[in-house]
């Protein structure tokens, strides 16, 4: 019997996570005898709950296969709405609204939370009896699904982009840096990543021979800010500048921080920023150079900006999509699909599935072994890891007068068969 399928998306977006949305679309237009319409939650799982189904089967084609370059997540919305246990409300509507849709396949594109989202879904549709197969698409820039030893999954689709977009910022940083030293002697750049440093590691790409003065802490680090002040006087008497990246999870003491919905820490709506804490310091201390520190920091530009994703990203956003369509229709419920690095020389993946219990609420954090004795700088080895993963060549991202041309989906949606809902955690 042919099914209906929804796909949506929570969490931080990525440059290459539309292409994953690609990838599951044109999988599942591939099988027409069983898949029948694609639908996209509206915002994720609370377009979902409120019965806000954008139809994918309608757009025009040209619009879908815009993805593959459209950044973010404006195409179909994404969310940061968890479904908790108590919530049993929000439970029965999506069985209510699966129902009422016919929807046999139920994709999440998400980071870990996401998965857990995912794995709740599956959960809940097999203990009501509803034959719904729900799977999970991994995303996320900060690289931290999965387990310490990176055999649930290698790396993200997200993730390489950002490394991209690392290497490039602080190559230019330096060069400002370098010039205008004698008056700002040391640069102040945040990173994104609340616990977990792979993000801020990925400034070492501009510098991997360490010709650079550049000095990189990340929330793992466990140095003090006492000593991050040492540090970076030690390098400007040898050159006179320096360039500091600092994970916005950096302990630099009270910043009055806020909370999403996740529970996570949400840096850029905190009162007082990681970066401006590192800055007062320093120029309060005094620095052994003439002039000031001074920063900035980077924002959602690192996840919303199509130009600097990576062509490798790309590809493997999509594939990891068409995998989990694979999955879904081969391989039953309650799996995510996955990539996994092959062994060798020359960088090769393959596409898997790992259960999605294994993965729900999984948080790898950035290896100790990557860090080196200094706490001031990431090894060889993880240059190695994520090198690849940033690839050589510059996305074709179309233009038409002289703007980027993104996705831009119709706003056609399935009819309300059901009473209007207020999504539980909203109240």
């Amino acid at each position: 019997m042919i099914k209906n399928v929804i796909v949506a998306q929570s969490g931080g977006p990525s440059p290459v996570i539309n292409n994953s949305l690609r990838g599951i679309y044109e999988t599942c237009s591939e099988y027409p005898e069983i898949f029948g319409t694609v639908y996209a939650g509206w915002h994720g799982i609370e377009g979902v709950l409120k019965e806000e189904l954008l139809n994918l089967s309608s757009q025009d084609q040209k619009e879908i296969k815009l993805l593959e370059n459209t950044p973010s997540a404006g195409s179909i919305g994404t969310c940061r709405y968890k479904l908790k246990d108590h919530q049993v409300n929000d439970f029965s509507r999506i069985v209510e609204i699966f129902r009422a849709h016919n929807i046999g396949y139920f994709f999440y594109i998400g980071g870990n939370d996401s998965q857990h989202t995912a794995f709740k879904v599956s959960e809940i549709c097999r203990d009501k009896g509803l034959e719904v197969i729900a799977t999970g698409v991994p995303k996320t820039i900060d690289n931290d699904v999965g387990d310490q030893e990176f055999k649930l999954i290698d790396h993200t689709p997200g993730y390489g982009s950002v490394a991209r977009y690392w290497s490039h910022i602080i190559q230019n940083a330096m060069e400002e840096n370098r010039g205008s030293s004698p008056a700002d002697p040391v640069l102040v750049i945040q990173a994104m990543g609340r616990k977990i440093g792979f993000i801020p590691a990925a400034a070492r790409l501009a510098d991997p021979n360490r010709n650079f003065p550049l000095q990189i802490y990340l929330a793992e680090s466990k140095i003090t800010m006492e000593e991050m002040a040492d540090r970076i006087n030690d390098r400007l008497k040898t050159d006179k500048h320096c360039l500091v990246v600092v994970s916005e999870g950096f302990d630099v003491g009270d910043i009055g921080e806020v909370k999403d919905s996740f529970g996570h820490t949400s840096f850029s709506s905190s009162k007082v920023s990681v970066y401006q804490n590192v800055i007062n310091w320093l120029n309060e201390k005094g620095l052994k150079a003439r002039g000031s520190a001074r920063g900035q920091v980077m924002g959602t530009d690192q996840r919303a900006t199509s130009i600097y994703a990576s062509t490798i990203d790309i590809d493997e956003a999509y594939r990891v999509g068409e995998k989990a369509v694979d999955i879904a229709m081969n391989e039953g419920n309650g799996w995510m699909a996955t990539i996994l690095r092959n062994p060798g020389e020359h960088y090769s993946v393959r596409y898997d599935k790992v259960p999605l219990d294994k993965v729900a609420l999984s948080e790898r954090t950035f290896p100790e072994k990557w860090i080196t004795s200094g706490g001031t700088d990431v090894t060889d080895e993880f240059i190695r890891y994520v090198r690849p993963l940033t690839g050589d060549k510059w996305p074709e991202v179309p233009i038409e007068n002289g703007l980027q041309r993104f996705t831009k989906f119709k706003p056609v949606f399935a009819d309300k068969k059901l009473k209007e809902y207020l999504p539980e955690a909203y109240e």
